[in-house]
């Protein structure tokens, strides 16, 4: 019997690598028409660049920064194609002779309005892979609901406010409602009822306070939101040992994106890994959601394994594997591990 019923992974989510030309371009070989596009220059200290589709693609903001969504002429991304997109000449995100990456995830493609929360909202949903994009309007009341429409209250979300400047706020399936992390930041897991309303999400809805970030009266907002599938995606924690034999971290399949971030304690960045810049052990080239830095910039401090059933850290850095430290994690399988057909290590 199948451990998933996603036999191939790239078909929902794949890492993207292409050189920028100074002029325009269309980058092919995604596999899909993404709904969710995130792109990061690698050899340049520049923002991260999110686009998607319920927003359209002249609408993007930054991973890194807490700026407001701004509208971009035709010189960044003009389209989302059948097999990835296309570009403008923005130095940002297509400077000649520059490298980058593009994050690619296939959502439900067309929206549609969501009335099952307290709040109205406009949503993306793929219930195969377990991923949704969704807009809302904020009504300023704690307590106010928002639908995600993946049928699981397993779920991990991703908020950031977009008519003005605000924190990303990021609700892990691992991290009571009590708290939240901010993907623009490396502070740890920080406490408050504001931004949850203490709530767990249900099957069909997430929970929000009156915070500014999450729920505004008249405030606009964008929200990222994952469900689990097994053997396609994975949203857990581990402890660290602190030693380079680090803990293995069971996934399930073998992974083609890692992200990683340190709740316990505040100075810890948040870090990704992908099998397309990284196709061969060790993977030690890493970029950071909370910075512009470039790969060469931060350096080669942490080094990972991408095993056939998970992965496990070969550094003792405290971003990742502190002895005793509390680590959250988001994981996308390049192969699952399915009955007659087992992932294969690297």
């Amino acid at each position: 019997m199948a451990y998933t019923t996603i036999k191939k992974p790239s078909d929902y989510f794949n890492t993207k690598l292409y050189t920028g030309n100074g002029s325009t371009q269309s980058i092919t070989g995604v596999g899909f028409q993404p709904d969710w596009l995130w792109l990061k220059s690698r050899s340049q200290a520049v923002n991260h660049y999110v686009f998607d589709a319920v927003r359209g693609v002249t609408k993007s903001i930054t991973t890194n920064t807490t700026s407001a969504e701004s509208t971009k002429d035709s010189s960044w991304v003009t389209s989302f194609d059948s097999d990835g997109f296309s570009l403008g000449s923005e130095a940002n995100i297509n400077t000649s002779s520059a490298t980058y990456a593009s994050w690619n995830w296939l959502a439900g493609g067309t929206a549609s309005s969501n009335t099952v929360g307290d709040i109205n909202s406009t949503v993306s949903v793929n219930t195969t892979s377990g991923f949704s994009i969704g807009t809302y309007t904020g009504n300023g009341t704690a307590g106010a609901t928002i639908g995600h429409g993946l049928a699981s209250d397993k779920v991990t979300i991703i908020v950031k406010r977009t008519d003005t400047t605000s924190n990303w706020g990021v609700k892990h399936y691992k991290i009571p409602a009590t708290q939240w992390l901010q993907l623009d930041q490396n502070d740890g897991a920080n406490t408050s009822s504001l931004i949850w309303n203490d709530t767990e999400p249900t099957s069909s809805v997430f929970s929000v306070g009156s915070y500014v970030g999450t729920n505004a009266s008249g405030g606009t907002y964008v929200f990222y939101a994952f469900a689990e599938k097994k053997g396609f995606s994975k949203f857990g924690s581990y402890t660290g040992n602190g030693n380079a034999d680090g803990t293995f971290v069971y996934t399930g399949f073998k992974p083609a994106f890692v992200l990683v971030k340190r709740t316990d304690t505040a100075g810890y960045e948040w870090s990704i890994w992908d099998n397309k810049r990284d196709p061969f052990n060790l993977a030690d080239t890493t970029l950071r959601p909370n910075s512009s830095a470039s790969e060469s910039t931060i350096g080669s401090f942490y080094q990972i394994d991408m095993l056939s059933q998970g992965y496990k850290f070969r550094t003792s850095n405290g971003d990742v594997n502190d002895s005793g430290g509390t680590y959250i994690y988001m994981a996308f399988a390049e192969e699952p591990l399915v009955g007659d057909n087992p992932a294969t290590a690297r």
